[in-house]
């Protein structure tokens, strides 16, 4: 049904086959064709497990993880990649908002701008609503 493939790297711009199995292997899962070649694709995963980052950039959605290696044989590592998520993001400081508490007039410092309208309180109050 399928026939190998000889594809060009989106990044190191070498050839590359996608074998016949890889094709069918790829298609039952609804991936698309891989942009970036096997050696280039551990490199971008090894990256992501570096930086701690949950996501992939969605550009090469085949191999999000494990995958097929060059020689045709299933690798380890399976398709999930990742891990971290949002708790360990190095995001700087956070702007804070001055703003009266709704319920007890005191100053409350917020991390959001505060909107007309709407109530915004202190840290006791917040506390002691939220229960």
């Amino acid at each position: 049904m399928y026939s190998d493939k000889n594809l060009t790297c989106a990044d190191c711009g070498q050839e590359f086959v996608f074998t016949a199995s890889e094709q069918d292997f790829y298609a039952q899962r609804g991936f698309t064709e891989p942009r970036r070649c096997p050696s280039c694709r551990a490199s971008r995963k090894a990256a992501r497990a570096s930086t701690g980052a949950g996501y992939g950039s969605g550009s090469d959605y085949g191999s999000a993880g494990g995958g097929y290696s060059a020689g045709g044989s299933y690798s380890a590592g399976g398709y999930g990649g990742g891990g971290g998520g949002y708790g360990n993001r190095d995001r700087g400081t956070r702007e804070m908002f001055t703003a009266t508490c709704s319920n007890c007039g005191n100053e409350a410092r917020v991390p959001f701008r505060p909107t007309s309208g709407k109530p915004v309180y202190c840290s006791d109050c917040f506390r002691t609503m939220r229960g």
